[in-house]
């Protein structure tokens, strides 16, 4: 492999060109060689941009010798395709979420992975801030004894300024390009992220989706849910909720609070202090680490130096395959729990 990574983008959209692109850029150890996306016009505009290739295809990309490791920033419906197509084809992959919307496409994604020996990696940023990152070791350290409860939200107001190509029109509202809505693009990070918090998995759900805010071009509601609301129950018995929306007009909330038997760690409550520690009895500790990310106020997101980093020093993946179907288990759990009005058990998450 060359001294430096050399990266090919599949899909050119909003986040491909937030994130992935000029965090590639700033990378000292990674170069891009080429791009597809499904406009060749925008292919050709961001190839002409980083000096690299624009290709015909995603299939001619991942066919090139010249390229290790691809990230794959298309519609979900094309991520299981795409990415089991680039490891077989030898290249390392870094995949947006939702990994894909079957979980046994999902499960066949992290089989060519592994068949391959390559490097597969989902994009699940919240596991690489700061405040996260500390608050794990406060529970970790045992500071607020055995989690009991806990509640965890990502709303905002909604993708339609997000994507590429904004308004009602958004891909996003798609169900035969997304086949989940809020529950997949927010649910799934807040999902992974209470696994990465707690040591912890959730191994019965309890949830409900709906679409009763956003409305597609015709004016008609969109047929993936805009919010979703679960009760996770943990493999260590704990029980919370979990909520992802897309309406929340005003300021996105990102907050999770963790209660235990001997204090509460609240995270991203507080614009100044992004963690405390609040214990009976003693006075409370305060945190000033890192601001939330959210789609206003880009910052690096740790995920491609993560990447980038793993791949060259050849170790496991910071985020692997089996750590993100982990989380789609309890993504694809609640939209069957909603289906059904049944509690969803979760036995392949139990530990």
């Amino acid at each position: 492999m060359a001294e430096r990574l050399h990266i090919g983008v599949i899909g050119c959209g909003k986040i491909a060109q937030v994130r992935h692109i000029p965090e590639y850029v700033a990378n000292p150890n990674a170069k891009l060689i080429g791009f597809f996306d499904r406009s060749a016009e925008r292919a050709d505009e961001v190839a002409t941009r980083y000096n690299a290739l624009a290709y015909g295809s995603w299939q001619e990309l991942v066919a090139d010798p010249g390229i290790d490791a691809v990230s794959i920033c298309v519609a979900n419906a094309s991520h299981a395709e795409i990415a089991i197509g680039a490891l077989q084809a030898g290249k390392h992959v870094l995949l947006e979420k939702p990994m894909a919307t079957t979980l046994e496409d999902c499960e066949a994604v992290v089989a060519a992975a592994d068949a391959a020996g390559k490097l597969l990696m989902l994009g699940h940023n919240q596991r690489f801030t700061k405040a996260h990152k500390l608050a794990r070791d406060l529970v970790t350290s045992g500071a607020i004894g055995r989690l009991v409860t806990f509640r965890t939200t990502f709303g905002h107001g909604g993708p339609e300024t997000w994507s590429i190509d904004p308004g009602s029109n958004t891909w996003f509202f798609n169900p035969q390009l997304t086949t989940m809505g809020a529950i997949g693009d927010l649910g799934v990070h807040k999902t992974d992220l209470l696994h990465f918090l707690t040591g912890e998995r959730v191994v019965a759900v309890s949830a409900l989706l709906a679409s009763n805010d956003k409305l597609d071009a015709q004016g008609t509601p969109i047929a993936v849910d805009d919010n979703a609301v679960a009760l996770y129950t943990l493999s260590n018995g704990a029980i919370g909720t979990m909520m992802a929306s897309w309406s929340f007009h005003g300021a996105e909330d990102n907050s999770t609070v963790l209660y235990g038997q001997d204090g509460i760690i609240e995270i991203y409550t507080d614009p100044d202090y992004q963690v405390k520690l609040i214990r009976p009895g003693q006075p409370v500790e305060q945190f000033s680490v890192e601001a939330i990310q959210t789609n206003d106020n880009q910052t690096t997101s740790g995920v491609i130096d993560a990447f980038v980093a793993a791949v060259l020093t050849g170790v496991s993946s910071p985020v692997s395959g089996t750590e993100a179907l982990a989380a789609m288990r309890a993504i694809f759990a609640c939209m069957e729990s909603s289906r059904t009005g049944r509690v969803v058990t979760i036995d392949k998450n139990k530990i």
